[in-house]
């Protein structure tokens, strides 16, 4: 998962210089057939078959995955970067209350639910360190962004949870995250068809370069957060997703000159205080509970 999450915000960086040119669904719809072409010549190489016996599962798992990522765009277009990337990093927390909701609802006792209590402690005092990074903010007339931001981070956590059924279930990673290139690629035409594409007369080539590397990275992020949520104790990833704040922070210093208050690396050494506590934490505790496993 730190390894998915460095690769994501690397991408967000190709992101950010490659939308002086184009519009979010383009960059949607450009990086899911960069990502095809990759996964593909990737899963060729692997002697990964692509018909899949669980299609089903793979459609939701794009649909929730897709409509996540579109909202999440949404809100960074209409609310300050800090509360979108906090809004969509709440996908951790959404992911701990649906596995606690679950372990209530499938048990008899809470005994299932309480063994999960110190877990959820981490991931909630994790998200803390994300606020004190990203110190969000929204007015009165964001409101519709922000909970358009909010329902990024439940989408994501639904993706997250189905992502770990299809690692229950045997697929490999490389596969699943192959459909989910083909169903953004899917969305995100949809997008341009609606909004249209930006003339390529128009385009900075210099911009156009970074589609490239997006597709790449995203590929290589999905794979390695697909490894984690399939294999992986799910609130112990979810708590070292935050280390992507990190990553971002790092780059936003050395590449775009932003400063960061005490407060952001008191925020930054909690992430990375939580993430070896849930690991330490994840060697005492039982395996994955029921809820974790449907």
């Amino acid at each position: 998962m730190v390894l998915g999450a460095f690769f994501f915000a690397t991408m967000g960086v190709a992101v950010k210089y490659a939308s002086t040119s184009f519009n979010t669904f383009e960059l949607v719809f450009y990086r899911s057939i960069i990502s095809m072409v990759f996964l593909g010549l990737v899963l060729r190489r692997q002697g990964v078959k692509l018909p899949t016996p669980v299609p089903g599962m793979h459609v939701w798992r794009s649909l929730v995955g897709g409509f996540s990522m579109i909202s999440w765009f949404y809100a960074i277009a209409h609310l300050p970067l800090a509360t979108a990337m906090t809004l969509n990093y709440m996908s951790s927390i959404w992911v701990a209350a649906f596995i606690i909701g679950g372990a209530l609802l499938t048990t008899v006792s809470l005994a299932q639910a309480q063994r999960q209590g110190p877990m959820l402690f981490i991931v909630l005092l994790g998200f803390g360190g994300v606020i004190l990074v990203l110190r969000p903010t929204i007015d009165h007339d964001q409101l519709l962004a922000g909970l358009i931001g909010l329902l990024s981070g439940i989408g994501g956590a639904l993706a997250y949870m189905q992502v770990t059924a299809l690692g229950k279930v045997g697929e490999p990673e490389g596969r699943t995250v192959f459909y989910f290139a083909v169903g953004t690629l899917v969305m995100g035409l949809i997008g341009c068809a609606i909004v249209g594409f930006t003339p390529w007369s128009q385009v900075s080539w210099r911009a156009a370069a970074w589609l490239v590397p997006i597709g790449i990275l995203a590929s290589l992020g999905q794979w390695c957060m697909t490894r984690a949520y399939s294999r992986g104790h799910t609130l112990t990833v979810a708590s070292l997703q935050y280390s992507g704040i990190v990553f971002a922070c790092l780059y936003s210093l050395m590449l775009f000159g932003d400063e960061l208050p005490l407060s952001g690396w008191m925020g930054i050494a909690l992430i990375l205080a939580t993430g070896v506590a849930a690991i330490l934490l994840r060697e005492r505790t039982v395996p994955n509970t029921p809820a974790e496993e449907h």
